[in-house]
């Protein structure tokens, strides 16, 4: 079973990113989208883990499904959310992908070091940008079994 529009089954993003273009981006890219997602966003590490573990303004906000975390992130850098979640019995199984602008080597083996689903370069151009956004969604949003899912079979 894929998780698509056909099924009934409505993803639940969180994006974890400082930068408002990038935002802008990846928010224009998912909203061509034929897939059922609900888009949260978060602008530092800090909240990104309020919203993961439903503190403060965040107590009311669904699981996310999917998390596009950034690396360079004021108040707590995505290493350190990318540790805390896998550390966490609760959160571990949350499919994180890692969309920076860092394509450095040392950076890419950190996160797989500390159990990211994936590991993905922003593109610097807008139209590549896009287009990696978009293969993201394709894959992560109509052809991965996620765990929300399989748990409520």
């Amino acid at each position: 079973m894929t998780n698509s529009p056909e099924n009934n089954q409505t993803i639940n993003i969180l994006l974890c990113e400082d930068n408002p273009g990038d935002v802008f981006i990846i928010r224009h890219s998912l909203s061509k989208s034929k897939s059922a997602y609900n888009f949260y966003h978060t602008n530092d590490g800090e909240n990104a883990m309020a919203f993961l573990r439903h503190e403060g303004e965040y107590q009311n906000v669904p699981d996310p499904d999917l998390l596009l975390l950034d690396l360079n992130l004021p108040k707590k850098e995505g290493f350190e959310v990318l540790e805390e979640i896998k550390t966490d019995s609760k959160l571990k199984l949350l499919p994180v992908v890692i969309l920076t602008s860092s394509s450095a080597k040392q950076d890419i083996l950190k996160s797989y070091d500390l159990y990211a689903s994936c590991y993905v370069t922003k593109p610097f151009d807008f139209n590549e940008f896009v287009e990696a956004v978009k293969k993201i969604e394709s894959f992560w949003l109509n052809f991965v079994q996620l765990p929300k899912f399989v748990n409520n079979n």
